[in-house]
Order: C-alpha cells, then structure tokens, then sequence
C-alpha cells in the first residue's frame, strides 16, 4: 500500500509537469524584431585611392544615426593589423611671431577638441602635424586647424566653424597646459599611439568618410584612422612645412599672437586704403601713359604730400602690370609728354621714380632727397653729373654743358631713370642735381 507523503509528492509533480509548461506556453519571452540596417551605412564602400591620385579631403559629413546605433556600428569595424610606425619628430622652422601663431592654433585645437586632457591633447596635435606633412592638406599649422572654417560643413575641426570660440573660453590655467602641449609638439614630441592618423571621430557618430581609411587606435572615447593605401604609409608624409603662418582674427580673444596680428593685418589694411586714397592726394591731376610706353607713366606731385605716399601712389598707378615705369615731378613745366620720352633736363629735376621688372625680380623706388628727405641714403636717387666743355676754337660757339657726339649733335645720356650703372661717368664737379639709382 503507498504511503500518503509518497502520493502526496506524486501529486506535486504531477501538478507541476501541467502548470509549467503550460505558463511557459502563455507567457512566451519577447522577441525584439530585427532592426535593419540603415541604407546610409549599406551605401559606407572602401575606395582605396591609387598612389597617383591625390585623396580627396571631404568635408564634416555624419550618417544619420541614434548614438547607440553608431557605437554599434563602429564597434563592429576592425582595427587595422598593418604594422602602425609612430611619425616622426616635427620640429617648426620659422620666425618667432610665425611659431607663436602655430603654437596658439594647435593648442586652440587641441583644447577644444579634446578638452583639457593631456592624452586627448597629445593625439590631436598628433593628428593635425601628420596633416601638414600629407600633401592633400594645407601647409602651415594654422591652414590645417582652420581648413574649410568659412563653411559650416566644411570644416576640418568642428570648433572652427560651430562658433565654440564664441560659446567658450577655456581658463587660464587650461589655456597654458594647451599651450604647453602645443608647444612640444612643435618641438619634436611625438604621440607615438595614433601613429599616422590623419582622421579622427568620437564613437558615437559615424562619419562618411570612414569607409575609404583603416582604424588603427582608440584613445578614450576617439578614434583614430588613416588611409587605406599607398596614402596611409609613412613616405606619404613627404612634404615639409612651408609659407607664413597666417593671422587668424578670431583667435584674438586667447591669443596675444593673434591679437597682435590681427592688429598689423587691420593697420596694413588701413594702409592699403590710404594708399589708394593717397593717388588723388599725392598727385595733381591724372598720371599720362601717353606715348608707346603703355607701361610707363609721368604725374605731377604734390610737393606738400608725404614722400612715403608716391611708392603707394606709383603701385596703385601700376597695378598688376608685370614691368611698369612710374616717374613723377613737382613742377608741372618739367613733366615730359611719355615716360620714353624723357630729356637729361627733365631727368635732373625728376622728384621720384619707381621701376617694376618683375621678370628679373626687380622693384626700386627712389626719391630726389634734395627735394624730399628720406631716413635711407639708399632711397636717395644719385647726383646727377654735368660736364662743362670749353668752346672749341674758331666756331664762335658756346658749349651748352652736353657732351658733343659724333657729327656735332649733342650726345644724351643713355642712363634709364632709376637704373645705376656700373661705372659713373667722369665728374670734374657735382652738380645740384639729382638722376635715379638702384
């Protein structure tokens, strides 16, 4: 006979073979649909561009996705196996005012890329000097940072051109460690990890252009690339620096440099506006190209103008013009019809000259300093030298200080205006007045 407890367990069992299975039947687990693949990332192909070929620089341009969707996405490309070299040392070669800019647009870049994290610092400085040594990009450090910033999207940095330098400000603490890791960059500190990144994005977006490099590192919460190809490899990265570093107004809120450059580029600005306007305060009337010199101009001058607005007066005049004649005079009696058509008297009284030949790499203004003052003796235009020739015997006429040529006519000096030859002529005596140099 069975024991009661024995059919009592039986029971149980018995009750929990029905009960469960049919709970499980009733409440099955949810199942989340798959969610497809945004066509935008289907459409990510690697374009992996010849050696002779140079890569294209795209702009800032993001797949419209949730961040959790791009950290998904990104967690699923692999890093690269390729060896991957650390750059090698850049040290800046320049003008101190020229280092001082690069310093302040790298820490710019640095601090608002990054943050004020030295690591974050050091693989963006990184980045931007294995830029300037890439030939699809600018070559000064300031044309990296700064690269398609008077477009929204087409910034290189995203600080550039979404007006954080507007918005934000790091403190002066902040700003000097920034300045500090710009600074060794430019010295030849290398951030060995990002080897030879070019690109870098933060993990929770995806840019377009990902698809065409191979992901090398992640430092933090970015991460780094380089081109796949020829293009990613250390002989790429062939170029030197080269050019002035350019003022960038918009850094003169951190940056004395800047501030300071902003400052001269307004004054040269202001300069070249007076300059222009000098043409009508400097010169009486129109300056004449008459004549078959179209190249060549005569204008009277003001004599109570500054003598510093006749070279701005001349350029003005000659424009782009590759060879160019400016010569001016304060006597409107003494101003020849062309500039080709000048005599050895008009010469003698001329106030100011300036020659353009920009095929030989030549440009000289110079100034009749009898007239008109000047701190250099080099802008002084050379006395002039006359010769006085005793009357020859039995012609009953008077030499009029020319030296006679052959045939009895009177021999002009062959000496262009503001051209010094090499060998003066004789002078028994200078005279009072005064012919170009060089």
């Amino acid at each position: 006979m069975t024991s009661r407890p024995l059919l009592l367990a039986l029971a149980g069992i018995a009750t929990f073979a029905v009960t469960v299975p049919a709970w499980v039947v009733s409440h099955p687990p949810r199942i989340e649909p798959a969610r497809a693949r945004p066509a935008a990332l289907a459409r990510l192909r690697q374009h992996v561009v010849a050696p002779t070929e140079l890569p294209p620089v795209e702009p800032i341009k993001f797949v419209d996705l949730p961040a959790d969707e791009a950290r998904a996405f990104n967690a699923t490309v692999p890093f690269s196996t390729a060896p991957n070299p650390p750059a090698r040392p850049f040290r800046f070669l320049g003008k101190p005012e020229e280092r001082a800019r690069a310093t302040d647009c790298l820490a710019a870049a640095v601090v608002y890329e990054a943050g004020d994290d030295a690591v974050g610092e050091r693989a963006v400085a990184q980045v931007i000097l294995n830029r300037l040594r890439h030939p699809a990009f600018p070559k000064t450090v300031c044309g990296v940072v700064f690269e398609g910033a008077e477009r929204t999207t087409g910034c290189q940095f995203t600080f550039t051109c979404d007006h954080a330098l507007t918005r934000w400000t790091p403190n002066e603490a902040a700003w000097r460690r920034a300045r500090e890791v710009a600074a060794a960059a430019l010295a030849g500190s290398v951030y060995k990890p990002v080897g030879y990144a070019t690109h870098y994005h933060t993990d929770w977006v995806v840019p377009y252009w990902q698809a065409s490099l191979d992901k090398i590192t992640a430092v933090h919460t970015h991460l780094f690339f380089r081109w796949s190809g020829w293009w990613g490899t250390p002989p790429a990265f062939n170029r030197s620096q080269s050019g002035a570093e350019p003022t960038i107004t918009e850094l003169a809120v951190l940056s004395d440099a800047h501030r300071t450059g902003a400052a001269l580029a307004e004054a040269d600005a202001a300069l070249g506006e007076a300059a222009i306007a000098s043409l009508a305060a400097a010169v009486v009337g129109t300056p004449s190209n008459a004549g078959p010199d179209a190249d060549g101009f005569v204008a009277v001058l003001d004599a109570r103008a500054p003598s510093d607005t006749f070279r701005a007066t001349a350029e003005q005049t000659c424009g782009d013009r590759p060879h160019c004649k400016f010569l001016g005079w304060v006597s409107a009696q003494q101003v020849p019809k062309s500039a080709d058509a000048v005599t050895p008297d008009q010469m003698n009284f001329m106030s100011f000259s300036y020659l353009r030949d920009r095929a030989s790499g030549f440009e000289k203004a110079l100034y009749n300093c009898r007239q008109f003052k000047r701190a250099d003796p080099r802008d002084c235009m050379k006395q002039q030298v006359a010769l006085t020739i005793p009357p020859v015997a039995g012609t009953g006429t008077k030499n009029d200080g020319a030296v006679p040529a052959a045939g009895g006519q009177a021999r002009v000096p062959e000496d262009l205006p503001g051209v010094r030859r090499r060998t003066p002529a004789p002078a028994p005596s200078p005279s009072s007045l005064a012919t170009p140099q060089t």
